[in-house]
């Protein structure tokens, strides 16, 4: 974590750098800044998760056309929504199989949502451990696709805690959670065989569902799905990213 902290701060310091390029050049009031990260945090059940721990991050932009003020704004954004918004600030006609929405609307205070429900997924880190989510403001559903029990640890950053956490046993995985975000918003309780929750689990089920086939998700296909063409890829069943990898 101290390791962590610091990184946060050579991050701020060399953001500052750039800020300041701009505005010593005359180009901060025509520049729109995006800043973000690829996953959330790089400890054990966070980054390479679809909880919101890993899916999680933060997006903070500055510029023209109403990104000013220093506003937080608390809607459920994905990337997707980055590129339609670039685009409507520009002036461009976005794509028509865009799957993201402009957040300009959530901008100009025309709405407080653009996106009922969002969706992540991961198939391959360091190792093959496909997973599929959505989540809206209430519900987060999450499907394994590998029929694994136990963690995929290749995909997990080596580090104490990890260590810690595999001399203790580490955590069992399922192939289904469900989670009430609303009174479990870490994601603690799956409530997935619990059968007072049958039909939200069903409802989550197929809006993950048919977003698989609106989308052509090769895991509908056969399994397993195969890596990237010259990957290289970890075992599932091996410890650390840095172990010996296979052509893909």
């Amino acid at each position: 974590m101290a390791r962590y902290t610091l990184s946060v701060k050579t991050l701020d310091e060399k953001m500052g750098i750039v800020l300041d390029a701009l505005r010593a050049s005359g180009l901060e009031k025509d520049t729109l800044v995006v800043c973000t990260t690829d996953h959330g945090i790089p400890f054990p059940r966070m980054k390479c998760t679809l909880t919101d721990d890993g899916i999680g991050v933060y997006l903070i932009m500055r510029g023209p056309h109403g990104f000013s003020g220093g506003r937080l704004i608390d809607a459920l954004v994905s990337h997707v929504d980055i590129y339609p918004t670039l685009c409507e600030c520009a002036g461009i006609d976005p794509p028509t199989w865009l799957e993201g929405k402009s957040l300009l609307p959530l901008i100009r205070g025309d709405t407080e949502e653009i996106n009922e429900r969002i969706f992540a997924e991961v198939t391959y880190h360091a190792a093959y451990e496909p997973q599929r989510c959505t989540r809206s403001k209430r519900w987060k559903y999450i499907r394994r696709y590998d029929g694994r029990s136990g963690p995929v640890l290749p995909n997990c950053d080596d580090g104490e805690s990890k260590t810690a956490l595999f001399r203790h046993g580490w955590f069992a995985v399922e192939e289904e959670a469900l989670f009430d975000l609303l009174y479990d918003p870490h994601e603690t309780c799956n409530l997935a065989r619990d059968p007072r929750y049958a039909s939200d689990l069903s409802k989550e089920r197929r809006s993950l569902r048919e977003w698989m086939e609106r989308t052509a998700d090769p895991l509908l296909g056969p399994l397993p799905v195969p890596a990237p063409i010259g990957a290289k890829v970890n075992s599932p069943d091996g410890y650390s990213p840095s172990e010996k990898s296979v052509g893909g």
